[in-house]
């Protein structure tokens, strides 16, 4: 197949691997032409194809397809898909992340390219959002949801609420879980006593960790304000923050506010291929973000068989499940938070059989070959008009 994937833009995150893992995979398991489209991708949050790629993916990128809404710029950006599309004339098209998601889908429907499908990795309207912007995304989403043939969902969360939202109706949409390389998680722990001594955590020191950008929504700030009753209670534990981004300097100030400087711990910006080891340092992983998908941290953790603790926000419940993987509390729940925490480092048993029945749970549902193998299976579908 020719087979193109757009995306706004390939930094260091969750929705970008995942998309690049299933180009990568098109090539190398099924011989395909692929081409990725992408927008620009500068920013603290750091350039996923510097560190990541194969030789024989075509990567192309539009340059006037932008995160931010600028009407015109996005006129722009449709009218580059087009002229792109038209020239590299694909059997497929597949679309990621709300503003590509949108062009892509209008711009291949426009070509009639014989199957456009769509990825969502979290819904582009939310409560967190003014009334009007929620208005406004949930009209674009219903309006290039008529504009493709499949809706692909990274959770089951995912199409509950585009289904509430009247984005389609729910027979469009199938849930593919997000893969990624599972064997590199499996085997975090190899890294352990190197990470350790590198963070200068000692035997007896419990790290709980987050694995996210450091950026608006994410929620580090919850996990900083449980940290004064957790470390108060356990001062043994320790928190390992994975990433980096633009509240970082926010961040510092909050935690020497609350004078837990001596317990927090930042990595800075890693790529994806350093993320097992990290896990393999951590005793638990605490999740706090208000609004994702199906957050990747959580199924990768529990591969390295960590237990996690997250907010309950839609895809998490598939995987955290309260005393059997971990513990979901609700959002902002900051009490709820510290004493599910502390109920963890306290007890080593509950850890591991935690995480053990998360591992097991997980493997046999976030591999990326399995992932692609789906995904190309509905390709075919579309192009051979069997639903």
């Amino acid at each position: 197949m020719k087979v193109v994937h757009i995306i706004t833009r390939m930094i260091v995150g969750g929705a970008q691997e995942n998309t690049l893992l299933n180009c990568i995979d098109l090539i190398d398991q099924y011989g395909d032409d692929v081409t990725l489209i992408t927008g620009p991708s500068a920013g603290p949050e750091g350039q996923l194809l510097k560190r990541l790629n194969h030789p024989q993916l075509n990567i192309i990128e539009a340059s006037a397809l932008t995160r931010n809404i600028k009407p015109w710029q996005d006129w722009k950006a449709y009218r580059q898909l087009k002229k792109l599309l038209r020239e590299i004339n694909p059997d497929v098209v597949h679309t990621h992340s709300a503003k590509a998601g949108v062009l892509g889908r209008m711009a291949a429907w426009r070509l009639k390219v014989p199957a456009v499908i769509h990825t969502v990795h979290g819904a582009p309207f939310h409560s967190y959002q003014s009334a009007l912007a929620r208005k406004l995304f949930a009209f674009c989403e219903r309006y290039a949801a008529k504009r493709c043939h499949r809706l692909l969902c990274v959770a089951d969360a995912m199409t509950d609420l585009m289904v509430e939202g009247n984005v389609a109706e729910r027979e469009r949409f199938t849930t593919v879980y997000s893969g990624m390389k599972i064997d590199d998680y499996l085997r975090a722990d190899d890294h352990r006593d190197r990470i350790r001594h590198e963070f200068g955590f000692a035997n007896n020191d419990i790290v709980v960790g987050k694995i996210a950008r450091l950026f608006n929504l994410k929620g580090h700030k919850y996990l900083v304000e449980a940290a004064r009753t957790v470390v108060a209670t356990n001062p043994h534990v320790h928190f390992l923050l994975v990433g980096d981004g633009i509240l970082r300097d926010e961040l510092e100030s909050q935690i020497e506010a609350g004078g837990l400087s001596e317990h927090f711990h930042f990595t800075g910006l890693v790529p994806p291929t350093d993320v097992p080891q990290y896990l393999g340092a951590m005793d638990i992983l605490a999740h706090t973000s208000l609004r994702e998908g199906l957050a990747r941290a959580l199924p990768q953790a529990l591969l390295a068989g960590k237990p996690v603790i997250s907010f309950d926000i839609d895809g998490a419940r598939e995987v955290c499940i309260t005393n059997q993987t971990g513990f979901l509390t609700m959002p902002k729940d900051i009490v709820a938070l510290s004493d599910a925490i502390i109920r963890l480092a306290g007890d080593p048993e509950l850890r591991q059989s935690f995480g053990a029945a998360g591992r097991a749970k997980c493997r046999e549902m976030y591999s990326h070959q399995l992932m692609t193998e789906r995904i190309r299976t509905i390709y075919q579908e579309v192009l051979t008009g069997n639903p």
